[in-house]
């Protein structure tokens, strides 16, 4: 199942502006994911899926490692990557991913406190990042509450495309974790679009 979509920006102020621009909805705040110098908001986007909007975080200290998702060499709003909450428990899934070509990464475990100060724990797998990247991030909320309980869902996702130079064993990846989207062969890209307030817009 799709988790969330991850768009990210040089300044999550700019980005959410520009998001209120394109769409007429106003993300939601989420909260800070300290220790990693990013903080994010949030937009409901149908079901149990959202949209992450991130970017760095200035009350932090600048960390020692790059931001995630390749912020640090961003200049605009960009749809980086895509999560993927799988059916089977999270160490399974990576190993399915791992068996079909595509190296997870390791397991981490994350953090942050929501605006209520309630806390959301979840373990996920990092990947390597490079730049805009149609392969998936795993994710597992474990005991926590999704984000998606809070929110409205002014927003509906219309749909998922990906692009991959290796689109067969991508699909076939996507049908193992039970997640079927569109894959086509190409440069490394996505493609999201979300039915809005304002009509169709494209990420």
């Amino acid at each position: 199942m799709i988790d969330h979509l991850v768009l990210a920006g040089p300044s999550l102020d700019e980005l959410v502006g520009w998001f209120v621009a394109q769409t007429g909805v106003v993300p939601e705040p989420g909260g800070q994911h300290v220790g990693v110098g990013t903080r994010n908001a949030l937009v409901g986007v149908g079901g149990s899926t959202y949209v992450e909007l991130i970017g760095p975080d200035p009350q932090q200290p600048t960390p020692a490692a790059p931001l995630p998702f390749g912020i640090d060499d961003l200049d605009r709003p960009t749809l980086v990557t895509w999560c993927l909450r799988p059916g089977s428990k999270l160490e399974t899934a990576a190993v399915h991913a791992a068996s079909n070509g595509f190296d997870p990464g390791e397991i981490a475990s994350m953090s942050r406190r929501r605006a209520d100060g309630t806390l959301l724990e979840w373990s996920l797998t990092r990947r390597a990042f490079g730049g805009p990247d149609p392969v998936p991030f795993l994710i597992d909320w474990g005991s926590s509450t999704h984000p998606t309980a809070s929110l409205d869902h002014p927003v509906q996702l219309r749909g998922l495309e990906l692009n991959h130079p290796e689109a067969e064993r991508l699909s076939d990846l996507m049908i193992l974790l039970d997640t079927p989207v569109v894959v086509t062969a190409g440069h490394a890209s996505l493609r999201a679009v979300l039915a809005t307030p304002r009509g169709d817009v494209e990420l």
